[in-house]
């Protein structure tokens, strides 16, 4: 009987997905509040002004990744070979608790500019890391044929994980006037800092179920001798030059992947900004938008898991790809008020109903990508190929940026005003989306896991 055929055999274990499932809930800290709507934020604003915070973030967060593009496959395979796969989550989870605990150090003084940017890109690194071993963990718990709903499961937890304590630090330690959550003021930026260590409270507490389940994973099963890191590399490019000679599917898969990755990436990255540049929205408007997005790609991962697993994640990922290029489509022209049907439409109406259209065909997208990887994951080698799917995210993580900017550019040199200029960045985005879905036609569902030789 096949890896495949006997999994299915058996009853998923439902606590052990459940716990997997909270450490995403947990980890929703670092994205929902210390990188996207408030530590970055502050650092940029009020610890490095007048822009040097913005461009000291940026290039930390370069530097983190191209470590990240470097380095996950090889991480990821000697966890694997190491029989460490559960270790290793533990290990690089409290490296990520400790490092956003540490932001409570950051004053907004430029002194601590270096400091805190390098403390936020140093918890991006190990959050990766983290990351592509909780991923691989997905063939420990799940089987071929409900990987789906499994995904889904886990990426809607992260998304509704994020809205409640996106919630929580806004509104007990963010908005309004002090006396804040705890009677903090606001002096020295205290009230904000305090929100590191309540991210980083909330990741540890959610982590723990799973960080302390005795369980097996594939990999223990196969520990392998351990080799030098040169060797790592040695095997890493014989993986990726055996994948486009022997598995043209699974190679094809991690370049598409990436592409329309990048532009799932960009609807939540720029979202806020057109919405605010080009569709009238406010500052408390967009984050109502924020916490509203979140729900509906929560609901969208979880519907999507059961659709993957009925049809297949290729067919979920075309869908979800093409919806949200007809939707992009649409919101170009909604930038001004029209008349559809006899009724006004306001571009701060047209963003509300088609921008949650956006967030609804999103987490499904992400939730089904995680999913066939997943599938064509051997269980004793899962981490290294999601090392891999990382590494070629990180790889074309500019396209949609770069193709904005020069779409921007020319706009500009048009003598365009400033708001049709920034149109741009929605054309960027169906660009890359349609660049992606032309790829991922060339791949089918995987039947069978991947021929990842090593000799």
């Amino acid at each position: 009987m096949s890896t495949i055929s006997a999994q299915s055999a058996q009853a998923l274990d439902k606590a052990l997905i459940a716990k997997w499932s909270l450490w995403s809930w947990g980890n929703a800290t670092v994205s929902a509040l210390m990188v996207t709507f408030v530590f970055g934020t502050y650092i940029a604003d009020a610890v490095g002004p007048g822009g040097q915070g913005a461009q000291y973030l940026t290039t930390a967060n370069l530097v983190a990744g191209v470590i990240i593009a470097l380095t996950a496959p090889v991480i990821g395979q000697r966890a694997d070979k190491a029989g460490r796969r559960r270790l290793w989550l533990t290990i690089n989870t409290l490296l990520v608790v400790l490092l956003c605990a540490a932001c409570f150090f950051v004053k907004p003084e430029q002194s601590y500019l270096l400091l805190g940017v390098s403390l936020m890109a140093a918890m991006t690194l190990f959050d990766e890391f983290a990351n592509l071993n909780y991923n691989a963990m997905i063939t420990d718990i799940s089987d071929h044929n409900r990987m789906g709903r499994v995904s889904g499961i886990g990426w809607g937890a992260g998304y509704l994980g994020g809205i409640v304590i996106l919630a929580i630090a806004y509104f007990g330690l963010v908005a309004g006037e002090p006396p804040f959550l705890f009677g903090l003021s606001d002096d020295e930026a205290i009230n904000i800092r305090v929100v590191a260590l309540v991210g980083a409270a909330w990741f540890l507490l959610w982590a723990l179920p799973l960080l302390f389940t005795r369980m097996k994973t594939a990999d223990q099963f196969t520990a392998d001798e351990r080799v030098s890191v040169l060797e790592s590399y040695r095997r890493l490019i014989r993986v990726v030059v055996g994948l486009w000679k022997d598995d043209r599917n699974t190679f094809w898969f991690l370049v598409a992947s990436a592409v329309y990755r990048d532009g799932l990436s960009a609807v939540f990255t720029y979202g806020a900004i057109l919405g605010v540049t080009i569709y009238g929205f406010t500052a408390g408007d967009i984050l109502l938008f924020g916490i509203a997005g979140n729900v509906v790609a929560a609901l969208g991962a979880i519907a999507g898991g059961f659709f993957d697993d009925r049809f297949g994640p290729r067919r979920v990922i075309i869908t979800c790809v093409s919806a949200l290029m007809a939707l992009g489509a649409i919101m170009y022209f909604f930038d001004v008020e029209r008349e559809i049907l006899g009724m006004t439409i306001t571009p701060t109406g047209a963003f509300w109903v088609f921008g949650l259209s956006l967030c609804l065909f999103v987490g499904p997208a992400q939730a089904a990508s995680r999913a066939f990887v997943g599938r064509l994951a051997p269980p004793e080698r899962a981490a290294e190929l999601f090392g891999l799917y990382a590494t070629a995210g990180r790889s074309v993580g500019f396209l949609t940026s770069g193709i904005s900017a020069v779409l921007l550019t020319v706009a500009l040199g048009a003598d365009a005003q400033v708001e049709d200029a920034e149109k741009a960045l929605i054309i960027g985005i169906v660009v890359v989306l349609a660049v992606g879905l032309a790829l991922i036609l060339k791949v089918h569902n995987p039947t069978s896991t991947a021929k990842m030789r090593e000799h």
